[in-house]
Order: structure tokens, then sequence, then C-alpha cells
């Protein structure tokens, strides 16, 4: 992907220089990845308004940054944001341009040294870039979002009373390693009975029981690129008003599905949904945005919410997860990631991503004893 990453660089380039920085010092790791394609636990950019960019890391990860960035100048150090400072000012630079939406006060300040570098705080250029995803990219979350429905498929008619909320969460994330995941997304939520209207509970070792509700919110990461899906299933029938709360998150939900069209603001997105809980007399009981982007990070731009700016675009992808949370008895959500795209008709303005065979969002299904 060297010609997709020096693209990006180029796109960001001329970004920072209508910043009026000298160069931009990019210091988040998931930033350096995608702008080189380094994964490494230690690593800064360099990349002046002309001149090659400059990637420092080291030693642990020289051999896999000459494998993987062959198009960029390799300096090895282990503290890299100083040594690329210092470069910076050895080549004139004279306004160096940081990503302050990451960097500490400490290491801000180990920059600064006396001299004639003047640090510029630029715009989260980078996340602004990540939004639109390329076809390459989208395939990759694709494969993430196709190895958590599988993995979901394996595990979920394994469920049993007695089984614990640590015990799934466990099961699943394994079933995901094993079926071509780098490692889960984030950590798994299962939240059972009760526990099911804390929108993130920790799993624990409470354990299933006849009639309860079960939120499963799980994901895979495949190549550096996350899938995030929730499920809520029920263990023997469900009550009445379980049924009737999984049925209108089940609503919302394909009606904020329907509104994710190129164009659409954020915020409209999240009000089709949230009309429909609160009509229902539960606007109270759904507290949290109706989703996010996703990409190399689990939580990425755009946030869709009340009251967050922006449109969505094409190829950009998108959670849309509404809930419905009772305080003392339990809750329910429902999460698929999708695709915006732009395209005549309705049906071309998306491509939902998760899919799981066992159960379909719109029907609660319901688990044997």
């Amino acid at each position: 992907m060297s010609d997709v990453h020096s693209l990006r660089r180029e796109r960001l380039r001329m970004m920072a220089a209508a910043g009026e920085a000298d160069a931009a010092l990019i210091t988040s790791l998931v930033n350096v990845r995608y702008l080189t394609g380094l994964a490494s636990s230690n690593a800064a950019l360099l990349l002046p308004a002309d001149g090659p960019p400059v990637l420092a890391t080291d030693s642990r990860y020289a051999l896999a940054a000459e494998r993987d960035c062959p198009d960029v100048t390799l300096l090895n150090a282990r503290n890299v944001e100083p040594a690329l400072a210092d470069l910076a000012r050895e080549r004139g630079v004279r306004r160096l341009g940081f990503e302050p939406q990451e960097m500490t006060v400490a290491r801000h300040a180990a920059l600064a040294q006396p001299g004639d570098l003047e640090l510029v705080p630029l715009a989260p250029m980078v996340e602004e870039l990540r939004v639109t995803k390329d076809e390459e990219e989208i395939a990759l979350l694709a494969r993430a979002c196709a190895i958590t429905g599988a993995a979901f498929d394996e595990v979920v008619t394994q469920i049993r009373a007695g089984m614990t909320e640590r015990d799934l969460a466990v099961l699943i994330e394994r079933t995901m390693v094993a079926a071509g995941a780098d490692k889960p997304a984030f950590d798994t939520i299962v939240a059972s009975g009760p526990n099911g209207a804390i929108p993130h509970h920790a799993p624990g070792g409470r354990r299933f029981g006849p009639g309860d509700l079960i939120t499963i919110d799980c994901g895979a990461r495949y190549a550096g690129y996350h899938a995030d899906m929730t499920r809520t299933v029920a263990l023997g029938p469900p009550a009445d008003w379980q049924r009737e709360i999984y049925d209108l998150v089940a609503t919302a939900q394909q009606a904020g599905i329907d509104a994710a069209v190129p164009g659409a603001a954020t915020a409209d997105v999240d009000a089709v949904a949230r009309d429909i809980i609160k009509a229902a007399g539960h606007g109270e009981h759904f507290g949290h945005g109706l989703g996010h982007g996703v990409g190399l990070e689990i939580h990425e731009a755009p946030a869709l919410g009340v009251g967050r700016p922006g449109k969505l675009g094409d190829r950009v992808p998108i959670t849309v997860e509404p809930g419905v949370y009772l305080p003392g008895r339990g809750g329910v959500r429902i999460e698929d990631t999708l695709v915006v795209r732009s395209g005549a008709g309705p049906t071309a303005s998306r491509d939902l991503l998760t899919t799981t065979k066992t159960v379909t969002p719109g029907e609660l299904l319901v688990l044997g004893p």
C-alpha cells in the first residue's frame, strides 16, 4: 500500500501548508500507521512542506519499517519525537505543526527547547482524512465484521443457564481469534439481566438464568481495522416488557440505518432514531449517541449524536446502535456497522457489513434454557 500511503501524506502536506506550518510532526501512533503503514508502539513522522518524509522508530521496529515503509526516510531513535524536532531544526524548519489532541504537556515541553522552532497546533487533519475510507480499507473492515459475525453465530447457540457473563465474553474473544482476528477490537461486553441497563457493563461472575435478556457487544480487529456489533438475545420466553423494548430498539435502528445517506447531517440521523424511542416514552432511557465512525480505531469521526456537527459523506463507515436501558430491570442494544455510499436510491446508499445468521436484528432470538 506504499502508493496509498504516499497519496495520504501528500493530502496531509497540502492541508498542513494551508495552516502555515513548515512541517507536520505526527505523533499519534494510529495516524503514523495510516500515513506510513508501520504498526508500532514507538514511532513518529516528520512531514516537511517539501522534501522527503522521515519516519523515526527504534531498533525493535527497524526491520519492519524497512519492509513496510520503503518510500520514507528512516531514522533509528529511541526518543522519536525529540529526535525529529532536532532534525526539523537542522533542516531550517521554523514552524512545526503538532497534534494537540494527543500531545501531553510533558512531551510538548520536551520539544519546546530554546531556539527558533515554533510549535504550532494543527487541527485534527489526519483524523479528517481517515473519515473517508478507500476500497482496500473497506475490504479489511468487512473482513473484521465477517469474523465477528461468524464467531457470534458459533457461540450464541452455546449460551445456557449457569454460564457466566465472563465465560461468554472469553469464549467469544477466543472464537474470534481462532477465526482469524488479530485480537478483539475492544473488551467484549456481556450484560445480562439487570446488568443490561449499564451500556458498558464489564462482564463479571453473574450467571445467566431463565428470563434474562443478554446483550453482547463484540468486535474483531483484522489488519488493524475494527468491527463493532451488538446483539441482544433472550434466555427462555421473554416477558412482554422485554419484547416491547426489543421491538422498539429494532424499529429505531432500522430508521437510523435508512436515514444514513450521503449528505445527511449526523445530528439528524441520530434524531430519526431517537425520536422513535422518545415517542414511546423511553427518551430518558437512551442516553448515548446513535453511533460513530469506525476504522483503525474503534471510535472515530464522525459522531452521530445530539448536537453533533457535520454531514455523512461517501465511503464513510459508521455504526448505528440505539438502546433502551431500564435501571434495575435490563436493557436492549442492537448495533451494526455499515458503509455510507453515494448512489441512486436508498438501497445504493449503504453497505451493511455486520451480519449474523442466527439473529435477525428485527426479531428477538429466544434461546433454550
